[in-house]
């Protein structure tokens, strides 16, 4: 701890999670490292419970003091900040990863004017919104002056998640640490007291104070409790031994749980109790006073002080409390308050409850809506109304990315659902949550059951289900199902009887049927998916529309679709759909050649999958990292990844790796054993052709492949697609020992569409190679040398070691020397963060007025940026800096 505030003053930022037990010293750590701060500004606060359900409670707590700070930011990351935290209406807190960029700009510029520490205790009990923020900034302290302290009670719901973030674990005291400490609090305590209350506290600091004031032996017992709940009952024991008026105080406290003196004393006021009544507890250490807030000694005393209360004392603190919450502002605390002092059904509390769930809404929290809509449910008078809120909280659970719980919500809501409208909402939630972990067949049949029973009612609603029923059989591929979707729209005459119909031409027609199916998919997407309110559904849809897009490899309209499906999570919030999201973006950036793009949408993909347990995802977002490890020669980082992937994208990224390393027999028999899949065909196809003496049955069944290939893609409009089907069937015809002339027109033609189309470096890299190796076999080494050497200027600036390594072998064949000098990845490692940032964006294309945009820099920054950026990079010019293969 001492380590991380001398470096984070040396400005070498950084972040450390303290986890341990309740009592094992975790608060007291954090007060040594609070006292030693001298010379940095300290932003400090302690979480609650009861404000883990309201959006961005705790980034209040902990930057309410700074708003005088906030100009030095630029406005938009300003305005943001102030909406996050309440001080203006805007609605820029919505935008998560807005707020985000917003809190880690805000900690630099703090920084640069004196080291700053961030210091949150019981960082379990954070917001969401809250602890995104934090995590978002803690893992991006590099070079700054800035040091983050969470700490989090192990074995406590909710689990603090912080992946990437370094960890410190409390632990027990050694038995003579533990003695030493026991005798300096209670040295008379009698050697027969003090060795059980030893064994019983584990090393645990607060049970070794607290326990001796414990009226019974408990280490006499023959099964010892859990010790947080021991530390909880020897608390009560010591809340029970107070005046009845000060315990009354002590529920009320408890029963607000936010520190709010004055809201407390007000409420106690009308249970005829006052500050002189809190006097004891003060004096019994339970509780202290800090500055305007009354604070438990520990969590486990406001346990025990509310637990501890008869159910009418506990019921009339609340009644209180919700009296005096007047003010607009705090409608959410009233409602709560209500909610809790509610004995049975409640309507007006279940509509203050829904009122308040809106407002977590728009303020960007679907844990939030979650919980309110649940507790809503629990007090609706009406059957109707408890299903309705039930399937308004699973949906936001699933936006929160809490599958689990909404799975749970909506099993429960589709016993109430009595009307179409909410048969349409409960089924859709259950299908989307079976579809994100790949189980099209419950998501299928969920939709088809659904669709059927609302048919005669509403049939517009019913023929939206069944076209999502057969969606999720075509993902499945099923064309059983699928058949019987088509004769279910015809016999009833739905809209979506098309539609459908185009569905099952995809799933079982030939390559070119299929690719003209979804064509006609992609072109009716409007009328497919029309317009709704449901905005998790829309981003939804538009996914489905990306995934057609990839199945025709037109993968720069799936990556600017998945992108702005991206952004709108990011701005509303839709964290169920980010992570589907993100592994549609990052197929669609690898396909394009952007290999360093689709990592970190991948990365970040997979963090958000896991902590969801949206497996579907996961295993498509490990496809792509695996792919991603197997161009840069990571043996080691592909094999992890293609364990966790689909078998199809596992034999892809393998044999990938194979291929890199020139082990074209091993690649070959790799994508034979998982037929079927297009996007492998490139692989498939240069395996076959370089293999040791493929087979007759082998060549025809890569012609094959090559067939299929061009089918699918001959709707993506770039030329990237054409000038991979022109190099596979030139290796075809190598292969089979077709002219050479012929074969070198093939490759000559592939390598003017690629020069025509920027994009997809890897394929053009790769259309290079081939054509080199063709020409060296062929001894026409000067002209193979120039395509080697562009190969293997292009797969360097990648990054894609191995293949670089195969460009080179081939130079050395054809009598050139190589001397490889450090270029795009290898020269980048020279930049500074920012200059990285930079050079990204003006190597795609955007002028210093766009990067300034996206990065909040002013252009006249960005070309200082640039200036000192181009000496490290060897070039003058933006032109220069394209030519480094920089992109991806």
């Amino acid at each position: 701890m001492e380590r991380l505030l001398r470096d984070s003053r040396r400005g070498g930022g950084g972040a450390l999670v303290v986890r341990g037990e309740a009592g094992i010293g975790k608060t007291t750590l954090l007060s040594e490292v609070l006292a030693s701060a001298d010379g940095m500004r300290v932003l400090h606060t302690v979480c609650v419970e009861p404000e883990i359900g309201l959006p961005f409670a705790g980034l209040h707590l902990l930057l309410r003091h700074v708003e005088p700070d906030l100009d030095v930011l630029v406005p938009a990351h300003a305005e943001t900040v102030r909406s996050a935290l309440g001080l203006s209406s805007g609605v820029a807190a919505t935008d998560r990863l807005g707020v985000n960029l917003a809190v880690s700009a805000l900690l630099g510029a703090l920084g640069r004017e004196r080291p700053v520490l961030v210091a949150v205790d019981d960082a379990h009990w954070l917001d969401r919104p809250s602890l995104d923020a934090l995590t978002f900034a803690a893992r991006r302290l590099d070079g700054l002056s800035v040091a983050i302290v969470l700490t989090a009670r192990d074995g406590h719901a909710p689990h603090l998640p912080a992946p990437g973030l370094p960890e410190l674990r409390l632990t027990g005291l050694a038995d003579r640490d533990a003695e030493t400490l026991l005798a300096a609090h209670a040295p008379d305590l009698p050697t027969a007291e003090r060795r059980p209350l030893l064994a019983e506290a584990r090393g645990n600091p607060l049970a070794l104070l607290e326990l001796r004031h414990a009226r019974s032996n408990r280490a006499a017992r023959d099964v010892r409790p859990p010790l947080h709940g021991t530390l909880t009952a020897v608390f009560a024991e010591r809340v029970a031994a107070l005046p009845a008026r000060t315990r009354i105080a002590l529920v009320i406290a408890a029963a607000d749980g936010t520190c709010d003196t004055g809201t407390v004393l007000a409420a106690a006021s009308r249970l005829g109790v006052g500050l002189d009544d809190l006097a004891p507890a003060e004096q019994a250490e339970l509780v202290h006073f800090d500055d305007t807030c009354l604070r438990f000694r520990h969590p486990l005393v406001r346990a025990a002080a509310y637990r501890s209360a008869p159910l009418p004392d506990r019921l009339a603190a609340h009644r209180a409390l919700a009296a005096v919450l007047t003010s607009p502002d705090d409608r959410d605390r009233r409602a709560w308050q209500l909610a809790a002092a509610a004995t049975g059904p409640d309507e007006d509390v279940a509509a203050a409850l829904e009122r308040s769930a809106e407002q977590a809404r728009a303020r960007g929290g679907y844990a939030a809506v979650a919980r309110a809509y649940e507790r809503a449910a629990d007090l609706s008078p009406r059957l109707s109304e408890r299903g309705r809120r039930l399937s308004a909280a699973a949906r936001a659970a699933a936006d929160a990315g809490e599958p689990e719980q909404a799975l749970a919500l909506v099993r429960e809501a589709e016993q109430y659902c009595l009307t179409p409208a909410a048969r349409v909402g409960a089924a859709m939630i259950h299908a989307l949550l079976a579809g994100d972990r790949h189980r099209f067949g419950e998501a299928h049949q969920v939709l088809h059951d659904a669709a059927l029973r609302i048919v005669d009612e509403d049939p517009a609603s019913a023929s939206s289900l069944l076209f999502w029923a057969a969606h999720s059989a075509w993902l499945g591929g099923e064309v059983a199902k699928l058949e019987q979707a088509v004769a279910i729209a015809e016999r009833r005459e739905l809209v979506c009887a098309e539609h459908v119909r185009s569905l099952l031409r995809a799933a079982s027609g030939t390559p070119s049927d299929a690719a003209d199916a979804l064509r006609a998919l992609v072109d009716h997407a409007a009328a497919i998916f029309p317009p709704c309110d449901d905005r998790p559904l829309a981003l939804r849809g538009r996914l489905a529309v990306a995934t057609w897009l990839t199945r025709l490899h037109d993968h720069s309209g799936a990556r600017d679709l998945a992108s702005s499906v991206v952004r709108e999570c990011h701005t509303e919030t839709a964290e169920g759909v980010l992570a589907p999201a993100l592994a549609a973006l990052a197929r669609a950036e690898f396909a394009l050649g952007s290999h360093r793009r689709a990592h970190e949408a991948a990365e970040e993909g997979l963090r958000l999958a896991d902590e969801a347990g949206q497996t579907g995802a996961a295993a498509e977002l490990a496809g792509v990292l695996a792919l991603s490890a197997s161009v840069r020669g990571d043996a080691d980082a592909a094999t992890t990844y293609a364990a966790r992937a689909s078998l199809a994208d596992a034999s892809h990224a393998l044999a990938l790796l194979d291929l890199g390393h020139g082990r074209h027999d091993a690649a070959a028999h790799r994508l034979r054993a998982t037929p079927g899949l297009v996007s492998s065909v490139p692989e498939l196809v240069e395996a076959t052709a370089r293999a040791h003496r493929p087979d007759t049955r082998q060549l025809h069944d890569a012609h094959a492949a090559i067939e299929a290939y061009a089918a699918h893609t001959r709707h993506c409009g770039d030329g990237t697609s054409r000038a991979v089907t022109l190099r596979l069937r030139a290796l075809l015809a190598e292969a089979t020992g077709t002219d050479a002339d012929e074969v070198t027109a093939l490759y000559t033609r592939a390598a003017e569409l690629h020069h025509d189309n920027d994009r997809a470096a890897f394929e053009r890299a790769r259309t290079e190679l081939n054509h080199g190796e063709f020409l060296r076999r062929r001894r026409r080494t000067t002209q193979a040398r120039a395509h080697l050497r562009t190969a293997a200027t292009i797969f360097e600036g990648l990054g894609a070691r191995p293949w670089a390594e195969r460009a080179h072998t081939e130079l050395r064949a054809s009598g050139e020397g190589s001397q490889r000098r450090p270029k795009g990845r290898d020269l980048i490692a020279s930049l500074t963060p920012q200059e990285k940032k930079v050079v990204d964006l003006a190597a795609n294309g955007l002028s210093n007025r766009d990067i300034g945009e996206r990065l909040f820099l002013s252009p006249r920054t960005v070309g200082y940026h640039l200036y000192k950026a181009y000496p490290k990079l060897g070039v003058s010019s933006r032109r220069e800096l394209a030519r480094l293969g920089l992109t991806g």
